[in-house]
């Protein structure tokens, strides 16, 4: 089944991997963004702020689209400007879109704050693990909570099926993308290889043993059209992970090694890249230039907040994939080969050496 999909969000690393999926499988792709930067030539290109109503609505109509994948967010200073801002923005593009008369599904991508509580109450509350899509909400402000109830409101008015995918850490190519933890790494271990630093993890000592999971970008886009053209699917909340396990204990020598950079052992101690890191932007313009790299700023490519958020926390987190199993979806990721292999597509891209 194929169809016309507007992708909201399209440059980030959920839309731009949607989207490549999407038009791999022969569908017509619309993709909304502020800035359209380096997007493949068959995506017809919409661009609006989301948080204008007016200008979302002028560049949606007339388009059509007959699936929308919802995958993108506006970080603020406190979570009830997120809720605002990110309620608002999922308002006005479903505002939009109702005008049209052709949406037969909209998948919305949240992620596992769902269960862990926005960044201002971060992991106050242990979820019991795995975590599972029945799960209650937890009783603080989130803007997920009212992404949801904007778009069942919708649903209500328009009678389109649904779908919310709730992925862990992202691991895939995007670039300039808020939440990416293997660019942040790959980032990270570059600097320390050519400065002779060695490759801290800079997290919990909870997280370093404990059991957790993440979600390869490319799983993600399979899941989200899977459950757009799957009658089963529909009107679910999903979660969506690799299907494997692992600690970090293991995983992190894994990663240096492939990287090329010497693994410190892990003294039980946080080590915030935030900190370890506050001098990357002097240094990375000299590693671009040294191999010839593309010219890309690093507060760019690194996301230095967000991988110490998920790294630093002290509490145990992984997820059950029962419900999409038993609807049929039986996708699974190797998570080394998801970081390995996007380490070796940032290298052919000359992101870096």
């Amino acid at each position: 089944m194929s169809g016309r999909a507007l992708v909201v969000g399209v440059t980030g690393i959920s839309g731009g991997n949607v989207a490549a999926r999407l038009l791999a499988e022969g569908w017509d792709v619309l993709g909304l963004c502020r800035r359209p930067v380096e997007l493949d030539p068959r995506i017809t290109a919409l661009t609006a702020d989301l948080e204008d109503a007016d200008a979302v609505a002028a560049v949606v109509r007339g388009t059509a689209p007959t699936h929308v994948f919802f995958t993108t967010w506006s970080r603020r200073e406190t979570e009830a400007e997120n809720c605002d801002a990110n309620g608002r923005m999922l308002q006005n593009l479903l505002d939009a879109v109702s005008d049209e008369r052709s949406v037969r599904h909209v998948a919305l991508t949240t992620g596992l704050k769902h269960y862990l509580g926005p960044f201002e109450a971060y992991a106050r509350a242990q979820p019991d693990t795995p975590f599972s899509e029945d799960q209650a909400r937890l009783p603080y402000e989130n803007f997920y909570y009212v992404q949801e109830d904007v778009l069942f409101a919708a649903v209500e008015r328009d009678g389109f099926t649904w779908s919310v995918h709730r992925p862990h850490t992202l691991i895939g190519w995007a670039l300039g993308n808020a939440m990416n933890m293997g660019v942040t790494l790959a980032v990270y271990g570059a600097i320390c290889r050519e400065t002779g630093r060695a490759f801290h993890f800079p997290g919990s000592s909870e997280q370093w043993e404990a059991v957790t999971d993440v979600t390869d970008a490319g799983l993600l886009a399979e899941h989200l059209v899977w459950a757009s053209t799957t009658p089963a699917a529909a009107n679910h909340a999903l979660n969506i992970v690799n299907g494997d396990v692992f600690r970090w204990r293991r995983m992190w020598p894994r990663l240096a090694e492939a990287l090329g950079v010497e693994s410190a052992p892990f003294d039980g101690e946080p080590a915030p890249l935030q900190v370890q890191m506050a001098d990357a932007g002097e240094i990375w313009p000299e590693v671009v230039r040294r191999h010839g790299l593309r010219d890309t700023n690093v507060e760019t490519l690194a996301s230095w907040w967000h991988t110490d958020a998920d790294l630093g926390r002290t509490i145990e987190t992984f997820t059950d994939m029962g419900r999409s199993r038993r609807l049929g979806f039986l996708g699974v990721r190797d998570t080394e080969s998801s970081f390995t292999g996007l380490f070796a597509r940032l290298r052919k891209e000359r992101i870096v050496p």
